[in-house]
């Protein structure tokens, strides 16, 4: 019979093995399983991703994304040293190319400041060029602290740790609802029952699905786009220090071609955002039928759509066109003009929606007397992985 500590944490994707890893610390003694649908761990959107490990620059001033990536930022640099694994200070420069966007990039400054990004300040066209030679532009924000990691690497050390302290790892394992029962949570999974005394659900592309059948609302509800990275030929890999990004554009919800370097040394650039065929398909056509059935029978999707047809039609450019990805990366760095690219296998963001057909632009949450399901993980989950954690174990106590 579980008691009050024993853990089942679903999903081994970054969030669920760092939550599976904050349980153990401060309870040594707990009994806790991490459960995951796939043959591996970080098997989507952990290892699906830039691997940029943001500073805070954007996110509304005393929200729990700017709260959680702060912290989150101090935390996977500190366990990165600690496990050795790769972690690259490299810097960021977020690039006006006109006197528009510097007003945008001003106020992106001031919010910065606001979340305590350190070291964050304004450059001009010559400050630019110290930073980085090959770019140009009107103005930049410069964040020397913005990182590159690789959180496929992070997530299995944080199970490696799991499971050194006594947790245990279940594979292959479908959890197709919750059950709480009096003192108890029921997990009916695809290789039985499992019981636990509290159940934290870190789900992504299928947190929603699984909430509904355990019983909490509706919404909000997944909607999935994908982002296509493209590798820049060799000869361009080190044509920057570090990352380049656009100001971002209020008239659309993501932030646009931006250049990234990885800490294997490449460089690429992307990505775009398009409705996804599927939540979990990477390849071709990437389509799932009860997928595009459930977003197309999603009221709140066509509210979406409507608000967003002029963003819609400028990522549709950036899906059949690679010249298009390259022209927009050559107006921050000239000298990439027909620059050959090679596609990488892209990623689905598990984005979270409204009824209203508004992207939820926070964490989000439901909870019960012993169940937790993480509802919306929106960028950036990953660098606020190990801060989440600690707030949602927190949350249980």
């Amino acid at each position: 019979m579980p008691t009050e500590q024993s853990f089942a944490v679903i999903g081994a994707g970054i969030l669920g093995a760092a939550v599976a890893a904050e349980v153990l610390r401060r309870y040594p003694s707990a009994q806790i399983t991490l459960l995951e649908k796939e043959q591996r761990v970080a098997a989507h959107q952990s290892s699906h991703n830039s691997g940029v490990v943001h500073a805070g620059l954007y996110y509304k001033p005393g929200s729990l994304k700017a709260k959680l990536c702060r912290r989150g930022v101090d935390l996977i640099e500190n366990y990165c040293a600690e496990k050795a694994l790769p972690y690259e200070r490299c810097g960021k420069l977020v690039v006006a190319l006109d006197e528009a966007e510097e007003q945008r990039l001003n106020a992106i400054h001031t919010t910065a400041l606001a979340n305590g990004v350190p070291e964050v300040s304004m450059l001009g066209p010559e400050g630019l060029r110290e930073i980085e030679p090959n770019a140009t532009g009107r103005a930049a924000l410069h964040s020397p602290h913005t990182a590159i990691v690789d959180y496929a690497a992070v997530t299995q050390s944080l199970v490696d740790d799991v499971q050194r302290a006594g947790g245990i790892l279940r594979t292959g394992c479908t959890v197709n609802r919750i059950e709480e029962r009096g003192d108890v949570a029921i997990l009916h999974t695809s290789a039985g029952e499992f019981r636990a005394g509290r159940v934290i659900s870190c789900a992504g592309g299928q947190s929603d699905r699984l909430a509904r059948a355990s019983g909490a609302g509706k919404q909000p509800r997944i909607v999935p786009f994908f982002g296509q990275y493209f590798l820049l030929e060799e000869r361009h890999q080190q044509i920057l220090n570090g990352l380049v990004y656009p100001v971002p554009d209020p008239r659309y919800p993501f932030l646009g071609v931006h250049l990234t370097k990885r800490v294997d040394g490449s460089m690429t650039i992307g990505p775009n955002a398009f409705l996804s065929l599927s939540r979990e398909k990477y390849s071709g056509l990437g389509f799932d039928p009860r997928d595009l059935i459930e977003t197309l029978g999603n009221a709140g999707f066509w509210r979406f759509s409507a608000a967003n047809a002029g963003a819609a039609l400028r990522e549709l450019r950036s899906v059949a066109s690679r010249n298009f990805f390259v022209d927009q990366a050559a107006r921050y760095v000239p000298s990439l003009a027909g620059a050959s690219i090679t596609p990488l296998p892209r990623g689905i963001r598990a984005q979270a929606m409204n009824a209203h057909g508004r992207l939820l632009d926070d964490f989000a949450l439901d909870r019960s007397e012993r169940v937790l399901h993480v509802r919306n993980a929106p960028s950036p989950g990953a660098t606020s992985s190990l801060a989440m954690a600690e707030y949602l174990v927190n949350l249980l106590d």
